[in-house]
């Protein structure tokens, strides 16, 4: 299947029997994403350790069934996702696939497990579409969204009259769910969207998209990308001067692993939104810490999504006393979320798990005190404020 990496790990004590509730005698779990290409860093094997890392601290079992993980690299294409998750599901019992980074794989994969009934938790990809016309009631969302993003930092650039903006945007599902989300809330708060242009997915030269938005005269460039393209994307703007002439540069989605990735000379000053940050409390910094002692590098809001995502369904599974996948929907939506990646956490109808997010301000280097401490938290936004209500999500499950 065109070069894909599979990986299998099985996490816990040697299979004892199990209980008659859990189908094939275990429950396994898939950690679907990128481990090869622009969002490696984002998500890639390090989620997978996040899930591994869960089911260890979990006990290694539930209902006395075995917990196993695995994981494969969609190399960021929907039709071998699609193809890995229907083996999965086909001939391997996976029972609910997780993380899915990239918009377009994320629906891909959640409509497919729709049809097979079977528990999809997307952490990776950002999309709103997934809790909205294309929601699912075996498909959740954890971990942030398009919508959340625009809020967080579309809305403090906004507050500093930062009112005119022209999106660079990645040319697929995530990258117009964040332009649509952002656009929307910039001229709902009086602001304009004075243009955009679309780039494709891992482009390493964005010089024409950069010059059309340094000539757009607008206030704030909007960079609806991620991963390593917005890597790219900032540190070819610095090569033409962009800040240096006035305009602002909005990274939408841009995480701890990017901005390691990028080097606080390059990043600092920026604005971002993530949901998780490892050096926020006591309890978040104990267990970056535990991560990073096994990664080598402290988690994202994905790689701790991701943790809380495999907690949860850990949870469900044992308080439906069964892996039914409509029996662990029920509990899903109905169990609070109270873990290191949030407190008082809430699934509604549609899938969404709200959640505070946090508005961050990337150091300067002379203000970092320890390694990877490279955030300021400017604010904390509620996941009520955060998240589109359900309500006018357009899911069809919402009553």
């Amino acid at each position: 299947m065109r070069n894909i990496l599979l990986t299998t790990a099985a996490v816990g004590l040697v299979a004892t029997p199990a209980l008659a509730e859990i189908s094939d005698g275990k429950v396994k779990i898939g950690i679907l994403n990128d481990q090869s290409g622009v969002y490696a860093d984002f998500g890639g094997k390090y989620s997978y350790e996040a899930a591994k890392m869960a089911v260890e601290d979990f006990g290694g079992k539930v209902l006395d069934a075995p917990v196993e993980v695995v994981t494969a690299d969609h190399q960021n294409k929907a039709d071998i996702a699609s193809n890995i998750a229907r083996q999965w599901y086909d001939t391997e019992q996976v029972d609910s696939i997780m993380e899915l980074t990239s918009s377009s794989v994320g629906l891909a994969v959640q409509a497919l497990s729709k049809d097979k009934k079977k528990i999809t938790i997307n952490t990776g990809a950002a999309t709103t579409e997934l809790t909205g016309a294309q929601c699912s009631p075996y498909g959740f969302h954890w971990a942030y969204d398009t919508h959340a993003l625009a809020v967080g930092t579309g809305g403090a650039l906004v507050k500093e009259g930062g009112d005119s903006w022209f999106f660079l945007t990645a040319d697929y599902a995530f990258g117009y769910s964040l332009e649509e989300n952002t656009g929307n809330f910039v001229k709902s708060q009086g602001g304009s969207v004075v243009g955009s242009v679309r780039h494709p997915l891992a482009t390493t030269d964005f010089s024409s998209f950069l010059l059309q938005a340094q000539a757009s005269g607008a206030k704030v460039i909007g960079l609806a990308n991620a991963g390593m393209d917005t890597q790219n994307a900032i540190k070819q703007a610095a090569e033409f001067g962009i800040t240096q002439g006035g305009q602002k540069l909005a990274a939408l989605l841009f995480t701890l692993a990017e901005v390691h990735g990028l080097g606080l000379e390059a990043a600092q000053g920026l604005n971002l939104t993530e949901s998780f940050y490892w050096n926020r409390t006591p309890e978040t910094a104990e267990f970056g810490k535990r991560f990073k002692e096994r990664t080598g590098v402290m988690p994202n809001m994905i790689h701790a999504g991701t943790y809380s995502a495999v907690t949860q369904y850990l949870k469900a599974i044992q308080a439906a006393g069964s892996d039914d996948a409509d029996a662990v929907s029920a509990k899903l939506h109905e169990l609070p979320v109270n873990d290191v990646f949030a407190q008082n956490g809430k699934v509604a109808a549609n899938g969404r798990m709200i959640s505070d997010v946090y508005l961050m301000e990337v150091k300067k280097p002379s203000e970092v005190t320890e390694d990877w401490d490279y955030y300021k938290v400017l604010a904390t936004i509620p996941g009520d404020q955060a998240y589109l209500d359900p309500a006018k999500s357009g899911c069809p499950l919402v009553k």
